[in-house]
C-alpha cells in the first residue's frame, strides 16, 4: 500500500504551546510515566512470583497491565521527547505506528476489562461451577484471540489510513497522533475510515461495555441476595478494584469519544484523553494493589523474602571472612 501523500511528518501542538509550561510537563508526565511502568512491572512480577496469586482474575490482570505499559508508552515518550527539544514534530510512519499502537492497545483494554467482569460474575454468581468456566484453557484462548484480533483490526485502519493523502495542513492540535484528528487533516475522502471506526466502536466498545454491565447487574442481583451483612461485604470487595477502573476508564472514553462535537473544545479533549490514556494506566496497579488484600499480602511475602535473602547473604560473608581469619591465624 502506498501513501500518496506530500506531508512528510505532522506538528503536535501538545498539551500547552507556552514556553514556560513546557519543563513542568515534562517533569510531570516524566514522573507519571515513570510510576506507570514501576508499578506495572511490580504488579507483573508479584503476580508471577506469588503461586496463591495463579489464578485466572490475576492472569488477565497481568495482561491488563501489559496492555497499560504498552498503552502509555504510545504516546508519552514522543511527548516527552518534544517537550525536550522543543520541536513539536512526529514524522508521517511514525504517527502511523502511534496511531495502531493506540487503537490496538484502546480496544484490547475494554476487552480485557469485560473479560475481569464476566470472571468476577462467575466467581460471585457462579462459585461452585467457577474453575470449570474460567478454566486454564478457556482464559488463554480469550487473551490470545483478543491480543490476535485487535492487531488485526488495528492494521486494517494503519493500511486504509496509509492510502490517504494528506497535503493540506499537517497540524494535529493533539499531544499525540490519535485516528480522528489525523483523519481530519486528510484531503481524501475517509468516509470508508470512518464506517470503519464505527464499526470496531459499536463491536467492541458497546459489546464489551454491555457484557460488563449486565456482568454487574448479576454480580450486584446475587449480593443483594445474600443475608449476612459480612458475606455482602466480602463478596462485593472481591469486585470493588475492577469496579473502580471500569467506571473511570469508561467515563473518560465514553465523554471522549461521545459527546457532541457542538460541545468539544481542543483543551477540553486533550484533558480527557489524559485521563484514560495517561492516567489511567499509573492508577490500575495502584488501584488493584492497595484494594487487594491478597496482592498486599504477595507484596509483603515478596519484600520479606528479599530482606531474608539479604540477611543470609550478609551472615555468608560473615562466615567466609571468619573462616578465612581463622586459617590466616592457624
Amino acid at each position: 500500500m502506498k501513501n500518496q501523500s506530500s506531508v512528510t511528518e505532522f506538528i503536535l501542538v501538545g498539551l500547552s504551546s507556552r514556553p514556560e509550561h513546557q519543563m513542568f510537563l515534562f517533569m510531570v508526565f516524566t514522573f507519571i510515566y515513570m510510576a506507570a511502568l514501576a508499578g506495572n512491572i511490580l504488579l507483573i512480577l508479584t503476580v508471577t512470583a506469588s503461586s496463591c496469586l495463579h489464578t485466572p482474575m490475576y492472569f488477565l490482570l497481568i495482561n491488563l497491565s501489559l496492555i497499560n505499559i504498552l498503552s502509555i508508552s504510545a504516546s508519552v515518550p514522543k511527548m516527552l521527547h518534544n517537550l525536550l527539544e522543543h520541536r513539536k514534530t512526529i514524522a508521517f510512519l511514525g504517527c502511523i505506528a502511534q496511531i495502531y499502537l493506540f487503537t490496538w492497545t484502546l480496544a484490547s483494554e475494554v476487552l480485557v476489562l469485560a473479560a475481569m467482569a464476566f470472571d468476577r460474575y462467575a466467581a460471585i454468581c457462579h462459585p461452585l461451577h467457577y474453575t470449570l468456566i474460567m478454566r486454564k484453557g478457556v482464559c488463554v484462548g480469550l487473551i490470545a484471540g483478543v491480543w490476535t484480533v485487535r492487531m488485526a483490526i488495528s492494521a486494517v485502519h494503519a493500511g486504509f489510513l496509509l492510502q490517504l493523502s494528506f497535503c493540506c495542513s499537517n497540524v494535529i492540535n493533539h499531544f499525540f497522533c490519535e485516528l480522528p484528528h489525523v483523519l481530519k487533516l486528510s484531503c481524501s475522502d475517509t468516509s470508508l475510515n470512518k464506517t470503519l471506526t464505527f464499526l470496531a466502536d459499536t463491536v467492541f466498545g458497546m459489546g464489551s461495555c454491555g457484557i460488563t454491565v449486565m456482568s454487574y447487574y448479576f454480580i450486584l442481583r446475587t449480593i443483594l441476595k445474600i443475608h449476612s451483612t459480612e458475606g455482602k461485604k466480602k463478596a462485593f470487595s472481591t469486585c470493588s478494584s475492577h469496579l473502580i477502573v471500569v467506571s473511570f476508564y469508561y467515563s473518560t472514553v465514553i465523554y471522549s469519544y461521545i459527546h457532541p462535537s457542538s460541545a468539544s473544545s481542543p483543551d477540553r479533549d486533550k484533558v480527557t484523553t489524559v485521563l484514560y490514556s495517561v492516567i489511567t494506566p499509573a492508577l490500575n496497579p495502584i488501584i488493584y494493589s492497595l484494594r487487594n488484600k491478597e496482592v498486599k499480602e504477595a507484596l509483603r511475602k515478596l519484600r520479606n523474602y528479599d530482606e531474608d535473602q539479604r540477611i543470609s547473604l550478609v551472615y555468608e560473608e560473615n562466615d567466609t571472612v571468619s573462616f578465612t581469619e581463622g586459617q590466616a591465624f592457624s
